[in-house]
């Protein structure tokens, strides 16, 4: 397996499995996938842990003191009002 088509898939694997990839790019690691052992366990564990993040996580909102800190520290003041 070339190792090098890991290293450049590796970094649209989060996007690939989030479904935010063009069809072109999303076939390439499919095919990539389909002969990738070590890939295959990577994105089954990202989907897993995406899986239990999304059972096991509390529905908390952030404080609204956080919120403003957040925003103004990204200069993102006018979404506030």
């Amino acid at each position: 397996m070339d190792h090098e088509t890991c290293h450049h898939l590796l970094s649209s694997l989060s996007s690939y499995v989030d479904q935010d990839l063009g069809p072109e790019l999303c076939a390439e690691i499919e095919r990539h996938l389909a002969g990738c052992e070590n890939c295959r366990v990577v994105i089954n564990t990202l989907r897993k842990t995406i899986d239990l993040y999304h059972v096991t996580a509390p529905d908390t909102e952030m404080p609204d003191s956080v919120r403003r800190r957040l925003y103004a520290s990204l200069e993102l003041d006018d979404f506030l009002k």
